[in-house]
């Protein structure tokens, strides 16, 4: 069966690439008809922490990724990793190394100057040492010296180690503690890890930990490594390009569906197709079909995918997500307000769930201010005409209607006989505050006839006391 592992360190949120990452491995083995892990590696105590755990969870559970095993802790994990070192010190494939700091500094510095690449040198590889009071001895994997490591990637094709530029890498620290390389290589092999998605920043380690695979008589999961995420301006992903929690999204007002779609097309395509739906996805996601080359986060490209499926998931999914935003910003709202009108309007004008509820507050509270470019243009005196002919037709409707409310207006225009501009875009700055909204006889229905009465009031004060 087909098993694939997402295993992020707990040492941070649950960031873009981390996420990708995630999806792919969850895509092919939904694709494959496998199982997908979820493996926490926490065994960096001082970085670790449960909020980073936690972080991590939220962020799968938000994505609905969701996971056929685990969380497994490798911190649960200690006497495993600790008998696999003695099974390979015992069969001679590992051995202690007494080297202290100063000289390992001492030699990259030699190795460096000399122009040769940094690498242990094997001084302990045979001196057979063994644990004692007097020495802070690590163990060190006895890295195969002759023959060449290949393995045919994914995404890169064939790659071709020697095993002469691979070093005896440590695989337990003085306090016995396991290092990254061995506890990787241990839980793929007891999980039964059949396919390694992960970032290419890893690829120099699968050599490594395919010869510790080998020394172990397990079978060599695939590999797939995957080209790093890049900002705009060709540099690696940060803070600064956008590279954030992937719960800020969620605050930001992002879908899910919308995220996940974008983080998809982040290095993986499928003809020209840009919308896919979750089982699109599944049918579509193959490894040969991820890209070759980095990809780079464009906020405006996830920004459109968002509008998209803004309009297109079901009216009530949105209108409670915008409730949510409402009620976490304090804003109260009753019965009476028509979301689906609201909401529907405004759904296909904007890019995120926060936009929308920042487009539509007019609706459920006062506006300290009217934007400046908009009251310029047109809340001047030659609107106050149009204005208190606006407030006396409306005040007099019984009808508060839509369709009643444009034809007050637009007998206004008829009787001054100018556009509908000169009277719709007062009347919708004066309501509104700005000069967006939906149809204005639309918007002019939805706040409601106290409230809308009590703006044009407001306007034609503002314009007279200029």
């Amino acid at each position: 069966m087909i098993k694939t592992r997402f295993a992020p360190s707990p040492t941070g949120y649950l960031h873009v690439g981390g996420a990708r990452t995630a999806l792919f491995c969850w895509l092919f083995s939904k694709k494959m008809g496998g199982k997908f892990v979820l493996r926490i590696e926490d065994t960096d105590l001082e970085r670790s922490s449960e909020d980073s755990v936690q972080a991590i969870l939220d962020g799968m559970r938000w994505l609905n990724l969701d996971f056929d095993e685990g969380p497994y802790f490798q911190t649960k994990r200690f006497d495993r990793y600790e008998a696999v070192i003695a099974q390979l010190i015992d069969q001679g494939d590992a051995y202690y190394c007494a080297c202290s700091k100063q000289r390992l500094d001492d030699l990259r510095e030699t190795q460096m100057a000399a122009k040769q690449k940094p690498r242990y040198d094997g001084l302990c590889r045979d001196l057979d040492l063994r644990p004692n009071s007097r020495l802070a001895l690590v163990v060190r994997f006895k890295n195969p010296q002759l023959g060449v490591v290949t393995f045919t990637d994914h995404v890169k094709g064939e790659v071709s180690v020697q095993n002469a530029e691979l070093d005896d890498l440590i695989i337990a620290r003085s306090d016995g503690s396991p290092t990254y390389n061995l506890t990787v290589v241990v839980d793929d092999m007891d999980m039964d890890i059949t396919h390694v998605i992960r970032g290419d920043d890893h690829v120099n380690n699968t050599p490594r930990q395919i010869n510790i695979l080998r020394a172990l008589g397990a079978t060599c999961p695939e590999y797939a490594h995957l080209p790093m995420i890049l900002g705009d301006d060709g540099k690696r992903l940060s803070k600064r390009h956008g590279a954030v929690s992937v719960m800020q999204y969620f605050e930001d007002g992002y879908l899910p569906e919308a995220m996940l779609n974008y983080l998809v097309r982040l290095g993986w395509s499928h003809g020209d197709q840009e919308i896919f739906s979750r089982d699109e996805m599944i049918d579509h996601f193959s490894l040969d079909g991820i890209n070759k080359s980095a990809s780079s986060f464009n906020t405006e490209k996830l920004n459109w995918i968002n509008q998209q499926y803004l309009m297109s998931q079901p009216l009530e999914q949105i209108i409670d997500l915008v409730k949510q935003r409402l009620q976490k910003t304090g804003v109260s709202f009753d019965g009476q307000v028509d979301f689906h009108s609201i909401v529907d309007l405004y759904r296909q004008r904007v890019s995120t769930i926060n936009q929308l509820v920042e487009s539509i507050l007019y609706c459920f509270q006062e506006f300290d201010s009217y934007d400046d470019k908009a009251a310029k243009k047109a809340l001047r005196p030659l609107a106050l005409e149009p204005l208190n002919r606006l407030y006396a037709g409306l005040e007099e409707l019984d009808d508060w209607s839509a369709g009643a409310i444009h034809e007050v207006i637009e007998n206004i225009t008829q009787e001054l006989d100018v556009g509908m501009g000169k009277v719709g875009q007062p009347l919708r700055v004066a309501v509104t505050g700005s000069s967006f909204s939906p149809p204005i006889d639309k918007t002019v229905e939805i706040i409601g006839k106290p409230q809308t009465l009590s703006r044009i009031s407001r306007a034609i004060n503002y314009i007279s006391t200029k």
